[in-house]
């Protein structure tokens, strides 16, 4: 008899066809993955217009729809940049100074001319009208030229004084002429009228601008002004009228219909050159590192079609919730994709693909950054907090966490935007605490129907397997006492070993309760089961009893895939015996030798434990067996037999497939022996009992019964299944044949 192999063990070099499997997985997922960030989900009939084209009728939204409208945004963000005023350098002194030295030197000129007694009156004119950058007109410099000498240095004096302080104002460029139109009202009331003319055109002459125009601050300014305008939401109802007939379609009409997919364009395939490259390239890069980092994904068919459908629906899910909308995209719930791989397949394979999920997520988007961080964030930290899901409450703090993270990266990315939109803050906190309600839920929910979907085995649903109260472990309560109370002893040390080296120790434990159902249908064919004292295996010859004993890993998986149990635990019945030979009874036939004697015929089918959990399970099994049937009086003796079970076991090539190291063993060695020792440690004898002992003693009948001779260790152990009181007639067995 050859049981079928259950995939889900197999952690060897994949096939061809395995990994032929895989990549066709692989390029569905990218196809679709490409096809989500490429295809734009819209009514079937699509309007033919462009911008500036007149509307025959009135077209309607088909949906309600909430976007962030670019138009409106650009609108504003303009308003905004040319309410910045243009920002000027202050005054330059130096100016100043240089134009009142430039008075000081005209009217010095003016004065020598004034004094030139040699000079006509129309040279003296044509002097001043040559005096350069300024033009005085011929009434002015009529007037500088006939002045008393007193009235003449008042003006002097009057033009530097006006000068001064006109220059001490902002002057910008733009501001010239109004300056010059104030320059009358600086001038001394005490001047006649054609001396204040005559500093109102010398000094009109020469005003220069000293503020100057700062391009760069301006630049800096309005650029400041633009990015402080918020995105502006446009919510369209459902049937409102985007464009009415006879009215010209402008842009934000257009931006409108491309949103809710109404416009009809001819698509540019070199636009998707970047979506279908970026979901190439995080496709390969997610196969590659989960290929390596869990090479299950190549054997296991059920972990590769959990993967690819999870992955699918999420991806389906992101496409319905992101592209178009505000604050849905904030109740997308990643975290649960996570929760549900983590638990299910491995964290490291949920954080790879988490993090693929929320740069798709991001680019459907829009907005990369921002989500891609709050998803990946999210997703991480629900991870951590969650770890294997063995307790219910361990998912509701992931919620809590998931939601914490969630509002600080919004915190995180909102705040240093400067103008504090409070109300939008306060809805996508509420939408973060949602999120992490939605993917508590979810995560629950799904984490029960992996099991009946895909065959896979939760946590949860391990716990629900350990409870004393399923069906198939009363039934080993009830039929077979004797085999379940080993069972709980094996699955104990099961346990600890496998939480010493980090394999999933709930999955040992609940392994261990079921690997030996099939002793339920024939439970006195075992020792441990046999109260009364009677061996039914007096009566069979030694191939029918190492069949009958054989037959219980078949009994158990018959009993597993009736009540249902996962692939995973089946594989614990099926591999907690390898494919040893049962030896007691193989040696027996080879020595009553009336026919040939076929080594398959006593030898378990396999196949070999192939996970380190169904190691450890075998290992437990045989060691318990093996102390129980020995009783030790010494810890040295415990350590010792427990030793040689794995020595044996590891010899026989029967942990060749398990994945477990040398110091995996010795850890689990120390564990076996410290529970042992707590189990089966020497008792004080009380006076009563050593009077009833030695009075047993002296009337003949031995206190203990001998062990076989066994020719190992394993023999010796497992013959306490099946304590013989009686002698066959024909022939002779041992008291303790074993049942393996």
């Amino acid at each position: 008899m050859k049981l079928k192999e259950n995939d889900s063990g197999k952690t060897g070099k994949a096939s061809w066809p395995q990994i032929a499997r895989a990549l066709i997985l692989g390029v569905a997922f990218t196809i679709l993955t490409a096809l989500s960030l490429t295809l734009e989900i819209g009514p079937g009939e699509q309007i033919a217009l462009k911008e500036g084209d007149v509307s025959p009728y009135d077209i309607r939204a088909p949906r309600e729809i909430t976007y962030i409208s670019e138009v409106l945004t650009e609108e504003a963000r303009n308003r905004a940049e040319a309410a910045v005023e243009a920002i000027y350098d202050p005054p330059e002194i130096a100016v100043a100074r240089r134009q009142l030295s430039k008075a000081q030197a005209i009217l010095d000129f003016i004065d020598a001319v004034r004094q030139d007694p040699y000079a006509s009156e129309e040279e003296k004119a044509s002097w001043l009208e040559a005096i350069a950058e300024v033009s005085l007109p011929r009434k002015v410099i009529t007037t500088f030229l006939t002045l008393e000498e007193s009235r003449w240095q008042r003006v002097a004096e009057e033009v530097k004084a006006v000068l001064d302080r006109a220059m001490r104002t902002e002057i910008r460029e733009n501001q010239l002429a109004e300056v010059k139109r104030r320059i009358p009202a600086m001038v001394s009331w005490q001047l006649e009228e054609d001396e204040a003319a005559a500093v109102v055109a010398l000094v009109g002459e020469l005003i220069r601008p000293n503020a100057f125009y700062n391009a760069k601050k301006t630049e800096e300014a309005r650029r400041a002004a633009r990015e402080k305008v918020k995105p502006v939401n446009r919510t369209i109802e459902k049937g409102e009228i985007i464009v009415r007939a006879g009215d010209v379609v402008g842009p934000l009409e257009m931006e409108a219909l491309e949103v809710l997919g109404l416009k009809k364009s001819k698509r540019d395939w070199r636009k998707l050159a970047g979506p279908i490259l970026l979901a190439l390239t995080l496709n390969v890069a997610m196969g590659l590192y989960c290929s390596l980092a869990f090479p299950k994904l190549l054997t296991s068919l059920r972990f590769l079609y959990l993967l690819f459908a999870l992955s699918t629906v999420f991806l389906i899910a992101a496409k319905l919730m992101i592209p178009g909308h505000v604050v849905l995209p904030y109740l997308y719930p990643l975290a649960a994709l996570t929760a549900l791989l983590t638990t299910a397949i491995d964290i490291s394979v949920a954080m790879v693909v988490t993090v693929l999920m929320s740069i798709l997520a991001g680019y459907m988007a829009g907005n990369f950054l921002e989500l891609t961080v709050y998803y990946t964030m999210g997703g991480v930290f629900a991870a951590l907090v969650l770890k294997r899901g063995e307790k219910i409450n361990s998912y509701f703090w992931a919620g809590l966490a998931l939601a914490c993270v969630n509002f600080g990266v919004i915190l995180a990315f909102r705040l240093p935007q400067g103008n504090y939109d409070i109300p939008g803050i306060i809805t996508l906190a509420g939408a973060a605490l949602i999120n992490g309600v939605i993917s508590t839920i979810l995560a629950l929910g799904g984490s029960f129907l992996l099991g009946s979907l895909f065959g896979f085995v939760t946590p949860l649903h391990l716990i629900e397997l350990s409870r004393p109260t399923h069906p198939l472990l009363q039934q080993l309560l009830l039929k077979a006492p004797g085999t379940y109370h080993h069972s709980i002893l094996v699955s104990n040390m099961a346990e600890q070993a496998a939480e010493r080296i980090g394999a999933n120790a709930l999955l040992a434990r609940v392994g261990a309760y079921y690997h030996d159902i099939g002793k339920s249908l024939r439970p006195y064919f075992f020792v441990e089961n046999q109260m009364d004292g009677v061996n039914v295996h007096q009566r069979l010859d030694p191939k029918t009893s190492a069949q009958i004993i054989i037959s219980h890993v078949k009994d158990g998986l018959e009993l597993a895939r009736k009540y249902h149990l996962p692939p995973q635990i089946q594989d614990f019945i099926t591999q907690h015996q390898g494919t040893e030979l049962v030896r007691y009874f193989y040696e027996e036939a080879s020595k009553e030798g009336k026919t040939q004697v076929e080594e398959e015929d006593f030898r378990y089918p396999g196949p070999r434990p192939q996970t380190k959990e169904t190691a450890i399970v075998m290992l437990a099994d045989a060691a318990e067996a093996a102390v129980r049937a020995a009783h030790p009086s010494t810890p040295e003796e415990i350590d010792e037999i427990v030793r040689k079970i794995i020595k044996e076991k590891l010899e026989s090539g029967e942990l060749d497939e398990s994945n477990l190291t040398l110091k995996d063993l010795s850890e689990i060695r120390k564990t076996f022996v410290a529970i042992l020792q707590g189990v089966f440690h020497p008792r004080v004898a009380y006076p009563e009992q050593k009077e009833k002992a030695n009075a047993t003693s002296k009337g003949g009948t031995p206190a203990k019964e001998a062990l076989p001779e066994a020719g190992s260790t394993r023999e010796a152990s497992t013959s306490s299944r099946f304590r013989i009181r009686g002698r066959r007639k024909r022939k002779s067995r041992p008291d303790h044949p074993p049942d393996r």
